[in-house]
């Protein structure tokens, strides 16, 4: 399969497993006040208890927060001990003043764990364009005491509009890999999603690091959308403390596949609960595109297709009008023969050769009314196949949207 190479075994999933499953990894939160009333988690931080090699994938937007450009920054030299993360307040259009709040955060943080600012990164998510309270921020790091239990918590301390924490952990051979993430509106990801960490025990080359966690994002949070919007604030960063021991993992040796499968495993399981928590969603939609020509435009198909307003409005409604899904295809930007297409929902076959295809609506219409809708779209032209996932567009979501700042 696509997420686990050429592997004869599947990683296995770690029951309650997080951020703080592999080894060498603490996590902590408390309640600071920044935007919700106490005793709301809203400031957290995670600790590696030795240096560890890092690496990361920043939004593409061309309005990037305060911490986005000191991560960007902090991470050239590949290691990191610390990251302190916030929810409420983005820091983002917050100008000089908004840099040195971000800088403050790692200096509070360093000085509380024993470390050198320049070791701590930070993360922060919320409103943009207002500055974060950082008397409540400076009284409130001293009161974070990081631990193996903490890791469930910081989850939760970094969610907004998000109605449940995403977390996952798998076994690989002989290394852990674990990850949260936070994101359930402005969700159109390029490079990373809102904010996804990921940490394992292995021992990576720090070249191979930054590779796995290219490709990861690529067929995971890469390919989420829940409204076509992304964050000025996006980042996925992947920490590795080595403290499983073994031979160290590079590109091309024996592990290499084991540790890339396991990681798509994390990213592509937090990238579905994302999907499946968009703001105002009612339904989780998996669009999977094949025999595209190529890797490039499947991915462009299968995000157009899912990002479409149209989709996901006829996705809401049970609405089984196939056509929405073929004309975002064919705006996608993908090669594509329109008398090749065939189109199905819910295993049922709409289009054949390009054509409708006669079906029983009454099947289709109840598949688009479960919990979770499955599209799938042959091009026919080529060998190429990707995943894409996204959630219906409901009232709610315009109502979550029109009064998120009042």
């Amino acid at each position: 399969m696509l997420y686990f190479e050429e592997m004869k075994t599947q990683p296995d999933f770690i029951p309650s497993g997080g951020i703080t499953s592999p080894g060498g990894f603490l996590a902590g939160a408390v309640s600071a006040g920044i935007k919700y009333a106490p005793p709301r988690l809203d400031l957290g931080v995670l600790f590696c208890e030795s240096p560890a090699r890092a690496a990361a994938a920043f939004t593409t937007n061309k309005v990037r927060a305060a911490p986005v450009l000191l991560n960007q920054r902090r991470l050239e030299n590949g290691t990191a001990r610390a990251v302190v993360m916030n929810s409420g307040y983005a820091n983002s259009c917050t100008g000089a003043a908004g840099m040195a709040d971000a800088e403050a955060m790692t200096a509070l943080t360093a000085k509380h764990l024993g470390l050198k600012p320049e070791d701590v990164l930070v993360a922060s998510t919320g409103v943009i364009g207002v500055r974060l309270p950082m008397e409540r921020i400076g009284a409130a790091i001293p009161r974070v005491k990081p631990s193996r239990e903490g890791g469930h918590d910081l989850a939760r301390a970094i969610m907004t509009t998000d109605t449940v924490p995403k977390e996952a952990a798998v076994r690989g051979d002989g290394f852990t890999v674990g990850g949260m993430a936070k994101g359930s509106g402005m969700i159109h990801p390029d490079l990373a999603t809102l904010l996804a960490f990921l940490t394992t025990d292995a021992a990576v080359e720090i070249g191979f690091l930054k590779k796995a966690l290219k490709k990861a994002v690529a067929i995971s949070f890469n390919m989420v959308s829940v409204d076509g919007d992304n964050s000025t604030n996006d980042m996925a960063l992947l920490m590795a403390s080595g403290r499983a021991g073994g031979k160290e993992i590079t590109a091309g040796s024996r592990r290499a596949a084991a540790f890339q499968a396991a990681l798509n495993m994390v990213c592509v399981h937090l990238a579905c609960e994302i999907a499946r928590d968009g703001e105002g969603a009612t339904k989780l939609i998996t669009v999977n595109v094949t025999g595209a020509a190529n890797p490039a435009d499947a991915r462009r198909a299968a995000r157009a297709i899912v990002g479409s307003a149209l989709v996901k409005a006829a996705v809401h409604g049970g609405d089984p009008n196939w056509g929405r899904v073929v004309a975002a295809a064919g705006r996608s930007g993908a090669a594509l023969d329109t008398a090749r297409l065939e189109l199905h929902i819910g295993g049922v076959c709409l289009v054949r050769d390009g054509a409708p295809h006669p079906y029983a609506k009454d099947a289709v219409v109840a598949h688009l009314n479960g919990n979770e809708v499955a599209i799938a779209l042959n091009l026919n032209i080529g060998q190429a196949a990707a995943t894409a996932w996204g959630c219906d567009l409901s009232p709610e979501y315009v109502s979550i949207n029109s009064d998120y700042t009042t």
